[in-house]
């Protein structure tokens, strides 16, 4: 692939980049966990955003993770799956420790 990166046409910001290192961290993470409990999704769709602290340094405050799973196998599986993917998630883990990370689980 190739990112775009900096104040020009389609550049990716280092806040963008930050959301995608969580967002590919984690659904990492939670795949690893899918597979082993043998449970099975069409697709997952992942939208996070955050909100930045004005005061310097400006480190995140909140970051939420809107996570969307069509045809699961098996809810109540697959959110445990999501939770145990952001608890193993080093990057979640890391940027937790900064900012509130909240995540919503939904079924399509």
């Amino acid at each position: 692939g190739r990112v775009i990166i900096g104040d020009q046409p389609d550049g990716m910001m280092p806040y963008h980049l930050l959301y995608g290192a969580i967002g590919s961290c984690f659904y990492a993470t939670f795949l690893s966990v899918a597979n082993k409990k043998k449970l099975t999704f069409d697709r997952a769709k992942i939208e996070i955003n955050g909100v930045k602290r004005d005061k310097i340094p400006a480190t995140l405050e909140t970051v939420h993770i809107k996570f969307i799973i069509t045809n699961p196998s098996d809810k109540a599986q697959l959110t445990e799956a999501s939770e145990l993917g952001a608890k193993f998630c080093s990057i979640h883990e890391t940027v937790s420790k900064v900012a509130e990370v909240t995540m919503d689980v939904l079924f399509d």
